[in-house]
């Protein structure tokens, strides 16, 4: 990396998955001036405390991957807090860091923002082109409008006070420091947690929700972190030339998808459950198929590593030695 190691870093949202990974990786890289706030430290939702908190530290550079996440149904039953509390902890950040003169942030946003009918795989081009998945439309609305306010605040003030605010989408993740919540967690994160616990149970079969047939991508969250600081770190005129003014995100995947059948017994196998598996055809399909096209990315030299067999082996390694 060219950057100084001795950078003011501020990665809001470091205790969950994707922030921690973000942390691993800087540390990693030699970053290890890291400003670090828990919630209870610093509620992102709160104009004030966001606004003196910059006010306090001098920060150069942010990484925005504090959220509100869930799956499915945690999307379907708390839609209001999931538009609120994601809205305003977007807009409390990036506003306050451009009153603090944060020169550089980096927002993260998710594969959602995309039309339930997107084709497949999904461009950049394709945002705002039609309707949303109903399930998530709160939480994507939100993330929409992240992209849009680091968009703003760079058409307005990007020449006259030197700041790059950029967006990344990343496709489902998973990965060490998931949340598995066997019904608030996203899928892979429950599936493991499902089936381990029938391993152990020695349960005959495993409930998995919906028919299985929706197909999904998944990307290890350190490979998403390497993302991270990959775009952050590139030079503006490269940035420039591949994306414009009001379509500056960029999509960040595995490139390959498969289907909740395929997947749940992929985890089966990682887990080691002898029993059976049974959909639960009552239950949200969702999206029918999520894979984002991530043709720009690598074209400026990013690819993962991390395939989902092993990532799906590294995950539960550190499930067992979390519970």
């Amino acid at each position: 990396m060219k950057n100084d190691k001795s950078l003011k870093i501020y990665v809001a949202g470091h205790q969950g998955m994707v922030g921690s990974a973000i942390v691993r990786q800087l540390k990693q890289n030699g970053f290890n001036n890291l400003i670090l706030r828990k919630h209870n430290e610093l509620d992102l939702t709160n104009q004030n405390e966001v606004s003196e908190f910059f006010k306090n530290e001098v920060i150069d550079q942010v990484y925005l991957a504090a959220a509100k996440v869930g799956g499915i149904d945690a999307n379907s039953n708390f839609p209001a807090e999931f538009i609120y509390e994601n809205i305003m902890i977007e807009a409390n950040v990036i506003h306050n860091a451009f009153k603090s003169n944060v020169k550089k942030l980096l927002f993260l946003g998710s594969s959602c923002i995309y039309p339930k009918y997107a084709d497949q795989p999904m461009k950049e081009e394709q945002l705002l082109t039609g309707e949303l998945e109903p399930t998530n439309e709160p939480y994507a609305i939100a993330k929409i409008a992240g992209i849009k306010i680091c968009e703003s605040y760079n058409r307005q003030y990007g020449d006259t006070h030197g700041i790059d605010y950029r967006s990344i989408m990343p496709t489902n993740l998973f990965g060490p420091g998931d949340n598995y919540h066997p019904k608030m967690s996203h899928v892979i994160p429950g599936l493991l947690y499902r089936f381990h616990e029938a391993k152990m149970k020695k349960a005959p079969s495993v409930i998995v929700w919906g028919s299985g047939e929706p197909k999904r991508e998944f990307l290890y969250v350190d490979d998403m972190a390497q993302a991270c600081l990959f775009l952050m770190n590139i030079d503006k005129k490269i940035i420039t030339q591949n994306t414009n003014p009001m379509l500056s995100h960029i999509n960040v995947g595995s490139g390959k998808d498969i289907t909740i059948n395929k997947l749940a017994e992929t985890i089966k196998e990682v887990v080691g459950y002898e029993g059976q598996i049974k959909f639960d055809n009552s239950k949200f399909d969702g999206t029918p198929r999520k894979l984002i096209d991530s043709s720009k990315i690598n074209s400026l030299g990013w690819f993962p590593k991390i395939g989902l067999i092993e990532g799906l082996t590294l995950t539960y390694d550190n499930f067992r030695r979390k519970i």
